[in-house]
């Protein structure tokens, strides 16, 4: 799958929740702990809610103890744009999808330091969920390849 497929779906849009409108597209951040995937151990890719585009693995996914799902990198080959944000009294990196232009969360140095340091802190309301027994049936079959040798296919 090619980034260029995954663009802003207004069907997508129109069938977000207010949460999920709330945090893509006028880049808000839910609360911590009472999220879906924060505490999500299933394996399987997440994808952006609003263009389908594939973001973040599981076998990148790491307990950070934020109340967010939280992952060292995205996956292989995915376009994540960065924006500096100063809101909220603080300098942050933003995180969004290349192809949707969504808001997905923000970027901080202080992930696990084995895995290159890097925490993605992501709003699971920007998120939708596939598990590795569905990639296939969804159309994500070409990305099972990120669990052969994690015990987890």
């Amino acid at each position: 799958m090619k980034n260029s497929h995954f663009i802003k779906n207004p069907d997508a849009l129109a069938a977000l929740s207010p949460e999920q409108y709330r945090v893509t597209q006028q880049n808000g951040t839910e609360r911590p702990f009472v999220n879906a995937y924060w505490d999500n151990k299933e394996p399987g890719i997440y994808v952006d809610v609003v263009s389908g585009e594939p973001l973040f693995a599981s076998v990148n996914k790491f307990e950070s103890r934020s109340g967010w799902p939280s992952f060292t990198r995205p996956i292989e080959g995915v376009t994540i744009v960065e924006h500096v944000d100063d809101s909220h009294g603080m300098r942050r990196t933003e995180v969004r999808s290349g192809g949707g232009d969504s808001h997905l969360g923000h970027l901080f140095p202080d992930g696990p330091a084995a895995e290159g340091g890097m925490r993605y802190c992501i709003n699971s309301a920007s998120l939708r969920f596939i598990h590795l027994d569905d990639l296939k049936a969804e159309g994500y079959g070409e990305y099972r390849r990120l669990f052969e040798n994690e015990g987890k296919a």
